[in-house]
């Protein structure tokens, strides 16, 4: 099927500014402090996730209008467009868990989704002032950048990212700060770990992609908001995300209520 954006790169310049104006947003709550609300299903939500949220669908649908969105918080509304094969998937601040816990490790995740793969991802972690974006094979890029809510690039140079092929000595594995589970440590005794990290929200993806680290496995669940964009950025940078028998994640799956199966993200033939 066609694209109804043909030049991934020029949304892709688009996508950042509104990473970073909603980066901008989430910032000033994160020194000021926010209330917390729980959801239905427990989980936190502040007046950070909304005023991002409403940032990114208002400069979505000026950039796009045509191509669905579904964003986390409008969803947990019960507010999920219909769409087909083209949508952009949003989570407006991924680690809410770690922006309360000011680690600094929360992200703004945007990406487009075509025929049920992440092919443009933007991960912003404005505490950290660390943006990721991918937007084809070959094309995954880390900027150094500060918020700010005019959108405009305050940070250094761009340099392209490449996921690593392991160390003969043993894998680098990142996972979850908060979600670290007994499947978890039974799936990597099937593997020579040599160092573990942690890190929280999108980042371990974004880790994977830029070299820093070579498997992710997640044995828990998580939306796909939470992933895609991460997932179209080790894809540009050489990595995969598939499901634990190896077949791809795939995204769009109403059927799941848009959950996803357990994964594990890899860096170049990890």
């Amino acid at each position: 099927m066609t694209s109804p954006i043909a030049d991934k790169a020029a949304l892709t310049d688009k996508l950042r500014q509104i990473a970073v104006q909603a980066g901008a947003a989430i910032m000033d709550h994160y020194r000021a402090g926010v209330e917390v609300v729980r959801k239905e299903d427990n989980s936190p939500v502040t007046a950070a996730d909304h005023d991002a949220e409403a940032l990114i669908l208002d400069g979505l649908r000026r950039i796009a209008p045509e191509i669905p969105v579904v964003s986390e918080e409008a969803a947990a509304g019960g507010h999920i467009p219909d769409f087909g094969q083209h949508f952009f998937l949003v989570d407006p601040l991924d680690g809410t868990k770690e922006f309360l816990s000011k680690n600094g490790e929360f992200t703004v995740n945007i990406a487009l989704i075509e025929n049920r793969l992440p092919v443009v991802g933007i991960v912003y972690a404005p505490a950290k002032e660390r943006m990721f974006f991918g937007f084809a094979p070959g094309e995954a890029y880390e900027q150094r950048i500060a918020a700010s809510h005019d959108g405009t690039e305050t940070g250094d140079d761009i340099r392209r990212i490449v996921a690593r092929k392991p160390a003969p000595d043993g894998l680098v594995i990142i996972a979850s700060r908060t979600h670290r589970d007994h499947k978890t440590d039974e799936y990597l005794s099937l593997y020579n770990v040599k160092e573990f990290l942690a890190a929280g929200s999108s980042l371990k993806f974004c880790l994977i992609a830029a070299g820093e680290a070579d498997l992710y496995p997640r044995h828990g669940r998580t939306m796909e908001w939470d992933t895609a964009a991460g997932h179209a950025i080790l894809a540009a940078a050489g990595g995969t995300v598939t499901q634990l028998d190896g077949t791809p994640l795939i995204y769009g799956k109403i059927e799941r209520g848009l959950d996803n199966p357990y994964f594990v993200a890899r860096g170049a033939g990890a």
